[in-house]
């Protein structure tokens, strides 16, 4: 089976074609032939190091990618009857396991991790869903602002931003994105109900939209302390990095990892539907072949996109 992967953290150039063993599937996993696989900006961590101190115990090579699109071609023992060898689906891959991640022509995944793909979208497309709409999700869990009310989301022509601005606007919820100009019709198109400029003075913009500070806000940016004067006293910020304050004024950090809804198959399960049903919207950039891979995160590292880079296994 081939793969790709690295040795020893690097650049793009440290990214190389293995030849690995057939992986199985065990008790509770899946196998799947995978045939797309996202390329997120957590890979690049993997690649540089940034995720090191979770590989610990693990020996090299290291394959990263934590989104996978494919067909259920092996069940293990007590994986049930809802999935199907053939079935399309989409899995969250955990890239920290013996198997490593989603950059192989085969995975084999927990079967809590993996559902049915979204109805009508390509294997391209459907590898850019669920990491992204999962870490947005989990963001607008944490910060619970009530049906009604106004949240604020930057980065929001990006993955997680622009899935966090549809979700929220199905949440019932009111949305102030920022947007360059480049991108505004696109944020706008994403269901926001205000669109102000990104970048510095984002906080500012927003008070002079709501005075008081909004109750939430999505930092699909990483601009972290720069933001709180945007939000409203007792409010809540969702971080995307890992920053968790100080903030003041009674105003709540919640780091979000997506690791922690990897095996909340509803969770995964019902964004699929949302996205065959059209209320998420799956950006593919580029398909790229996956001997590219190390293209693919040159071409990332460049910045600008607008939707996922996609290697294709099929």
């Amino acid at each position: 089976m081939r793969a790709i992967g690295l040795d020893a953290f690097g650049g793009p150039e440290v990214l190389r074609v293995l030849e690995l063993p057939e992986p199985e599937a065990g008790e509770g996993e899946v196998r799947i032939r995978v045939h797309a696989a996202a390329v997120n900006p957590t890979d690049v961590l993997l690649r540089t190091g940034g995720h090191a101190v979770r590989m610990e115990g693990i020996e090299p090579p290291y394959v990263p990618g934590m989104d996978a699109a494919g067909v259920v071609d092996q069940l293990g023992p007590g994986v049930g009857d809802r999935l199907a060898v053939g079935q399309p689906v989409v899995a969250l891959v955990p890239f920290t396991g013996p198997g490593g991640g989603a950059y192989a022509e085969q995975i084999v995944v927990p079967a809590e991790s993996v559902v049915p793909g979204p109805v009508g979208a390509s294997f391209a497309e459907a590898a850019t869903l669920l990491m992204n709409a999962a870490t947005a999700r989990l963001a607008l869990d944490r910060l619970a602002v009530p049906g009604g009310g106004v949240i604020a989301v930057t980065g929001a022509a990006g993955a997680v931003g622009g899935f966090a601005v549809e979700l929220a606007g199905a949440d019932g919820l009111t949305v102030v994105a920022d947007a360059s100009a480049r991108d505004r019709d696109l944020v706008l198109g994403l269901g926001a109900d205000r669109v102000v400029e990104r970048g510095p003075g984002f906080a500012d913009r927003v008070r002079e939209l709501y005075p008081a500070g909004v109750p939430g806000l999505v930092d699909g940016s990483m601009q972290t302390a720069d933001l709180l004067p945007a939000l409203a006293d007792g409010g809540a910020m969702a971080e995307l990095r890992g920053w968790s304050g100080p903030a003041g004024r009674g105003i709540r950090v919640h780091p979000v990892m997506v690791s922690d809804v990897m095996s909340d198959t509803d969770l995964l399960g019902g964004l699929a539907r949302l996205a065959g049903s059209g209320a998420l919207t799956l950006r593919v950039a580029e398909v790229l072949p996956w001997r590219e891979a190390a293209r693919a995160h040159r071409l990332l590292e460049a910045g600008g996109l607008r939707g996922r880079l996609v290697l294709d296994f099929s």
